[in-house]
């Protein structure tokens, strides 16, 4: 219900091929490339795609082929498909996997993370903690709270039993900070985050807030069209963000208002912010 790119348009289950391992490392390879060629730094290379990551039957050979750039790679995964030996095989070859976690019932996951009916809490739960038993990098959880929906008393000590059975390096507790799917969906309340991290805290060794505005150290190239396309088909970016982009790049808000112009871009308002993203059905282009 608070995907920041809208609700899903066909939900699968089945893991296909989607992008050769090769193909993929030669884009990000030269993305790499014009990256530190302008200065900046790199501190993973992130698997976050327009869907769950573990759905690609490729994953683990991406990822091996990915770490020839001697770079950390980390995954973003709901842990939707970690009933399979093979997905968490395929996973475990990460650097640094998170992993969702929204809700400690079924009842509640349901109603907040919108699984495909085909998919069962139980089975997810049980193959969630035997990747996290088994996996030797660093492990983290991300529950995100929403108004109403999962940050209850009850509801927030059912889930930090699950996080606690999962032990990770790092519990994070966010609540939506971007446009989300469903025009009502709300952050919870100071009072519900006071609540969670008290109750998190209780139980977990390392807890952290990602409640606020996330920053605006995006990487520059030079290219500054293929720099805001790039971050915002998969990060909706907030206009202060943008506007040190441009800066980076030398660039004025003139390709921003282009891009709106051309439909590449979209404005949308959250809150008291305006954020910066790509519709979903040009994000192939």
């Amino acid at each position: 219900m608070y995907c920041q790119l809208g609700r899903t348009t066909d939900t699968v289950v089945e893991r296909d091929e989607f992008f050769s391992p090769e193909e993929i490392f030669e884009a990000v390879s030269d993305r790499v490339e014009a990256v530190r060629a302008a200065g900046e730094s790199i501190d993973y290379l992130s698997i976050v795609p327009d869907g769950e990551p573990t759905l690609d039957a490729n994953l683990g050979a991406t990822i091996d082929r990915l770490q020839d750039l001697e770079i950390d790679v980390a995954v973003i995964s709901n842990g939707s498909l970690l009933a399979d030996a093979d997905v968490r095989a395929a996973l475990a070859t990460a650097d640094w996997v998170s992993l969702k976690a929204d809700a400690g019932t079924a009842e509640t996951w349901r109603a907040v993370d919108r699984p495909n009916k085909a998919l069962s809490f139980e089975s997810v739960v049980e193959g969630m903690r035997a990747f996290a038993d088994a996996f030797e990098g660093t492990l983290t959880t991300e529950t995100m709270l929403v108004d109403g929906r999962n940050d209850d008393e009850s509801s927030l000590q059912a889930t930090v039993d699950l996080v606690a059975s999962l032990d990770p390096d790092t519990a994070y507790i966010a609540v939506p900070t971007r446009p989300p799917a469903e025009e009502w969906v709300e952050p919870a309340g100071e009072q519900a985050l006071a609540a969670a991290y008290s109750i998190f805290e209780d139980r977990l060794k390392h807890v952290e807030y990602l409640i606020g505005a996330e920053g605006s150290t995006f990487a520059a190239t030079g290219d500054v069209r293929a720099d805001i396309l790039g971050v915002t088909a998969v990060h909706p970016m907030r206009e202060t963000g943008l506007r040190e982009l441009l800066d980076r790049d030398e660039a004025d808000w003139a390709v921003v208002e282009e891009l709106l112009e051309e439909g590449a871009l979209l404005k949308r308002e959250f809150g008291d912010e305006t954020f910066y993203l790509r519709p979903i059905e040009t994000m192939d282009e």
